[in-house]
């Protein structure tokens, strides 16, 4: 079908060596991220250096959509012919591509098939059944910084850390200075809710995009669905499913409170926050630089948390994170538990600011260590 394009990547990824692990291995390889985020480049380098004669689908045409309608091993041992990979971009777009894929990986024996999907939900609903066991899967996020350092320097980085703050780390904003409004901008109204709209279960748009606005107004601070529903007019459970389906289309993630030991912790709480901060700040409509605004603390911590998020998932670790609240406003920003490890960090974005954590939280858990992250430290937090 279509021909793939030169290789564009700029900065190499770090989930490369990880997905270059698991080729060969009869099993498939799904990659999943937002739109934009570089999957594409990321599977076009792979694929280079194999060189290796590659047939190519993109599930974003008609006619490829229509070519793999009720799928057999005979029609597709005829388009795949004697290539050795079989790379199918934006797939969530084909309505039988789990079927597809599980052909292939059962019946046709030495093809390698890379499969890249915009959201979750939309390619797990197709493919959960149909590839359990026959699939490695991985997630594609913006830039992190660690990836940013081995491109050029710490010091480098940290020189830029005002700009991630407020456009963040999408590759193309990354690579493209001056241009960094117009292009989230674009990102922010062509492709976020692109894939939502197309749902059955997101009648409207509007009210999506009223409880994302809603959602970036609230970084750092306990999200109350109740309170959402009122400011945009909807029910809590409407709000819950929309913020679900935000989660599943790698806009927000949320931050759970840890409630365990102490009477007046908060139990069902939580904060979300949004992959990037870029993305974020073109909801709200406001780049202006960190000296002309009064949520620099939230781009911080939203910024630390999410880097810390994307370096957790490329490691595929375990570690649990949360935040820490008490009904007398005793806080912690971030908790992290590995096996009986409990990290208690906070973020402040002035390194000269005096933090006390909470002498409640600290004696009420086995905490091995607390942190307080800046800019003069973010190395300690996310490598």
């Amino acid at each position: 079908m279509d021909e793939m394009q030169p290789n564009k990547e700029l900065i190499p990824r770090k989930l490369k060596d990880a997905v270059n692990e698991k080729l060969f291995r009869d099993k498939a390889v799904i990659i999943y991220g937002p739109r934009q985020v570089g999957k594409t480049t990321l599977v076009e380098s792979i694929l280079q250096e194999l060189r290796l004669k590659t047939f190519y689908l993109n599930g974003d045409d008609a006619d490829v959509r229509e070519s793999l309608l009720q799928p057999n091993v005979t029609k597709l041992e005829g388009m795949i012919g004697n290539t050795k990979l079989f790379f199918i971009d934006e797939a969530q777009r084909i309505p039988e591509i789990g079927i597809v894929i599980k052909i292939i990986v059962d019946r046709i024996k030495d093809v390698q098939v890379i499969a890249t999907g915009s959201s979750s939900f939309l390619l797990s609903h197709s493919m959960k059944e149909p590839l359990t066991g026959r699939a490695f899967e991985f997630e594609l996020f913006p830039l992190t910084f660690v990836e940013l350092v081995e491109h050029t320097s710490l010091l480098e980085e940290k020189r830029n850390l005002e700009r991630r703050l407020i456009y963040g780390s999408y590759p193309e904003v990354v690579s493209s200075p001056g241009e960094e409004k117009d292009l989230l901008e674009l990102l922010s109204g062509s492709y976020l809710y692109r894939d939502l709209s197309v749902l059955e279960t997101v009648s409207r748009t509007d009210l999506l995009e009223k409880i994302t606005k809603a959602l970036a107004l609230q970084i750092g601070s306990e999200v109350s669905t109740i309170e959402i529903g009122q400011l945009v007019g909807a029910d809590r459970l409407t709000v819950e499913k929309y913020i679900n389906l935000l989660e599943k289309a790698f806009i927000v993630f949320k931050l759970p409170a840890l409630n365990r030991n102490v009477r007046n912790e908060i139990k069902k709480g939580k904060k979300i926050y949004f992959y990037d901060n870029g993305i974020r700040n073109a909801v709200i409509k406001n780049f202006s630089s960190t000296n002309n605004r009064n949520d620099v603390g939230a781009l911080w911590e939203n910024y630390c948390i999410s880097e810390r998020r994307k370096y957790l998932i490329y490691k595929k670790s375990a570690a649990q994170s949360y935040f820490w609240r008490t009904t007398q406003q005793q806080e912690i920003d971030y908790i992290e538990e590995t096996g009986k490890d409990i990290s208690a960090v906070e973020f402040k974005f002035n390194p000269l600011s005096k933090v006390v954590f909470s002498k409640t939280f600290l004696g009420s858990y086995n905490v091995t260590q607390t942190k307080v992250i800046s800019p003069d430290n973010i190395e300690e937090f996310i490598f």
